[in-house]
């Protein structure tokens, strides 16, 4: 974990951002029928800085001390447990698709030709096998992981260590914290969660599994548009 940075949970306030992760804004944009990321705002870097997690700030994405004044309760509510032993398992001709089912609705999973279940059924076809890897490691949250059924391997992409801001124009809404590289996250009791490559962690205040994202931006329709200070 030695380089990588760490991010701290602190209890009912922001997260805490240590070794100095690079931090990026991303735009989910529509392309065809799927969608990819396009460079947002650059953001201010620091060695060390703390990211609202409560959405009220007026300084997005840092926490400005607004969660004390609106009382945000932050209480971490998710499983603790391994992804392996809480996700469910597609089965397909050459590949195993895994699915915790905490979506941040990037909607990567889809494609130009199905989506990553319908794919994975079909990976006896290259075609279809290089679509369906491509759908399961460029969820963000992830939720998905497909392993290689002759090797046994789990397929996933290179990332450096680093932060992005997602932003979604297409829904008029602001996502979550994409944490990406296996950046150690720990809980605001000091227990670490499971290291993992892909990651959206919750930054408007309302999922119902804190401290990662469940989509409930969308619901809240939360945007931080209107609040960018370094513009």
């Amino acid at each position: 974990m030695e380089g990588k940075g760490k991010i701290t949970i602190t209890r009912d306030g922001p997260y805490l951002v240590t070794g100095g992760v690079p931090l990026y804004e991303k735009k989910i944009t529509p392309a065809g029928r799927g969608y990819v990321y396009e460079d947002g705002r650059v953001l201010p870097q620091a060695q060390t800085y703390a990211l609202c997690r409560c959405g009220k700030t007026k300084t997005p994405p840092f926490c400005d001390g607004m969660h004390g004044k609106a009382g945000f309760d932050g209480t971490e509510t998710a499983s603790r447990a391994p992804f392996q032993s809480r996700c469910k398992r597609y089965e397909g001709p050459t590949l195993l698709l895994l699915d915790d089912e905490r979506c941040a609705f990037a909607r990567f999973c889809h494609t130009e030709r199905g989506d990553a279940w319908d794919l994975t059924e079909k990976s006896d076809n290259p075609a279809c096998r290089e679509l369906a890897v491509k759908a399961a490691i460029e969820c963000p949250a992830g939720r998905l992981e497909v392993i290689d059924k002759v090797t046994g391997q789990t397929i996933e992409p290179q990332y450096e260590p680093a932060i992005e801001v997602l932003q979604d124009p297409d829904r008029g809404v602001s996502c979550g914290l994409f944490v990406k590289g296996g950046i150690p996250i720990e809980g605001a009791d000091g227990a670490l969660y499971e290291t993992r490559n892909r990651v959206v962690l919750c930054r408007c205040g309302y999922s119902k599994i804190k401290p990662f994202c469940d989509s409930m931006h969308i619901i809240r329709s939360y945007s931080d548009k209107k609040k960018h200070w370094f513009d």
